[in-house]
């Protein structure tokens, strides 16, 4: 089954990401290993604005298991990236992400994916649960909620 763009509106959180000169490749639109950073970017950057996610010193951390994106059409530098951020799956230790991202105003998205986390606790590496304030603001990203 062919995988088709989706629209703005699937998503439940948006976050500006500007591009630069360096992630055009020689063919002149953004490399395919950018997009990743572009998904690590509006996913860390929701957790840092939610209080979640603490870099140095969280006892959880997420670490990705599963990763996937599909290419619909390019994005390049001097482009402004809008990328959409939901919550496909919340288990209880792990969480599938789906980004989509949109190409400065195209309505539908230039590339979407996902990735998986999952959570471990930071000295063991132990699967683990997740924490209540992660876990509430995971859920305010899920499909379906309102």
């Amino acid at each position: 089954m062919k995988t088709t763009p989706d629209a703005r509106t699937a998503y439940r959180h948006f976050r500006a990401i500007t591009t630069r000169w360096m992630d055009n490749d020689v063919y002149g639109h953004v490399n395919n290993v950018v997009y990743y950073s572009y998904f690590d970017t509006v996913v860390n950057q929701y957790l840092l604005e939610q209080g979640v996610l603490d870099i140095e010193h969280s006892t959880v951390i997420g670490l990705v298991v599963e990763t996937q994106c599909n290419y619909f059409s390019p994005i390049s530098f001097p482009d402004s990236v809008h990328a959409g951020l939901r919550v496909a799956k919340l288990g209880s230790s792990s969480v599938r992400y789906e980004v989509g991202l949109f190409r400065n105003d195209d309505p539908l998205a230039s590339a979407q994916g996902h990735f998986v986390h999952v959570y471990v606790d930071r000295e063991s590496r132990r699967p683990t649960a997740l924490p209540e304030t992660l876990r509430s603001a995971l859920s305010r990203l899920l499909l379906g909620a309102k």
